[in-house]
């Protein structure tokens, strides 16, 4: 999930989307991110910068920016021995090429060092955390948690704050299944619930899993889990000095922002709408799909009644921003998929514009149609009994499979 800066309660607050961003803080490694415009020698230029400094790259990854069209990052790590260095570089960086550079893993109260990272004892933590991750494969229990008396506390503190909240302004469905969980699933003011509880609860309504997640995933990666119902979650939480601040994602946003509504059948049906719409799409969709979603599933509303009520994750794990997004502050536009996946968005701030859906049904239509006009040279179709994707690449393979399923139904 990509980080982002939030105000909450009055603090500049980053908590992330859809992105899960990888475990950088790993010992003896410096990482960062930057951002080049698309052109010939671009990055060959900018690679030169670690060259002349004797700086060699342990990892680099890239992707299409999510922010600018013509834009790229890359993700790089190495060797902390090159810290020094890495200063000169990333100055050059934004002197010399022009381009965005976020440190990750420094100790420096930056990006995501912030809200905990100094702290040694908080690092391993999270590496106990990345393990699980890590070592987790498909199909095996989620390893139990034992949170420590520091980090329920802050999971309390999250947890009452944001409950007082909910009947005024989550959406019905989350209000309908959030007692559910505190009945079948531990959540509790004093109780931080476990992700194999919650995946086999989410399994009975909905088919939904749940997967621990530690490595950098992206929009296309994340999406597709989406399409065979699998939702990547964190268990880590974020660091008790500041308990309404996050720097990333953590298992607050989680377990009270996304797991309630995945347990609601039309939601669910509409998040993998989204999620098969991914699958096989160009890269410019699927930036396009990614800020559907970011408009969506992280910060969403809908009507309901004669209001207006919240349904995305970002809002309902943000005691700040829940109330904001339904102040007379934000503009509220009609969600439809053609406009809302070009919107651009801040990621240093409450949203100033937010979507609103008509119903999750009517939503799943939108994304559904909308995902017709992507062009893919087959048709997907979630077979829910085998849990497995099914392509239509032809007209006779399209026939075979409806007569298959129409024998069934007989």
């Amino acid at each position: 999930m990509e980080a982002m800066f939030k105000k909450l309660n009055g603090e500049n607050s980053r908590r992330g989307s859809m992105y899960l961003e990888e475990q950088l803080n790993k010992s003896g490694v410096v990482s960062c991110i930057f951002s080049l415009k698309e052109g010939v020698g671009a990055l060959a230029k900018a690679l030169r910068l670690f060259e002349e400094k004797g700086i060699n790259l342990k990892h680099i990854e890239s992707r299409p920016s999510r922010l600018e069209k013509d834009e790229y990052e890359f993700f790089i790590s190495v060797d902390a021995s090159c810290s020094p260095a890495m200063d000169e570089v990333i100055d050059s960086l934004r002197t010399e090429i022009s381009g965005q550079v976020h440190e990750l893993s420094r100790n420096k109260q930056k990006d995501t060092c912030a809200g905990g990272f100094k702290d040694q004892v908080y690092r391993a933590r999270r590496k106990e955390f990345a393990d699980i991750a890590y070592n987790y494969r498909h199909g095996q229990p989620i390893p139990h948690v034992e949170y420590t008396e520091e980090e329920k506390a802050t999971w309390g503190i999250v947890f009452r704050e944001l409950k007082t909240l909910y009947a005024t302004h989550a959406c019905r469905e989350h209000n309908r299944v959030f007692p559910l969980l505190e009945e079948y699933c531990g959540y509790r003011e004093d109780n931080i619930p476990q992700l194999e509880d919650i995946s086999n609860f989410l399994q009975t309504c909905t088919g939904f899993r749940l997967r621990p997640v530690a490595g950098l995933l992206s929009s296309r990666d994340f999406l597709a889990g989406l399409a065979f119902r699998v939702f990547h979650s964190t268990q880590y939480i974020r660091h008790g000095s500041k308990p309404m601040y996050t720097p990333e994602p953590d298992i607050c946003h989680e377990l009270l922002g996304h797991v309630p509504l995945f347990a609601d059948n039309s939601f669910a049906q509409f998040s993998q709408e989204i999620g098969l719409a991914s699958l096989g799409a160009p890269d410019e969709f699927i930036e396009k799909l990614a800020t559907v979603y970011w408009f969506t599933v992280e910060f969403g509303l809908c009507k309901q009644g004669d209001g207006i009520k919240a349904y995305g994750a970002g809002l309902l794990s943000s005691f700040g921003e829940l109330q904001y997004c339904l102040s007379d502050k934000p503009k509220l536009l009609p969600f439809e998929p053609e406009k809302t996946s070009i919107q651009k968005y801040p990621i240093t701030e409450f949203q100033p514009v937010y979507y609103v859906a008509e119903s999750f049904e009517d939503a799943k239509e939108k994304v559904r149609k909308y995902a017709a006009t992507i062009s893919r040279p087959f048709s997907l179709r979630y077979n829910a009994y085998t849990q497995s994707i099914e392509v239509l690449d032809n007209t006779k393979k399209n026939c075979a499979t409806w007569l298959t399923a129409l024998i069934v139904r007989v």
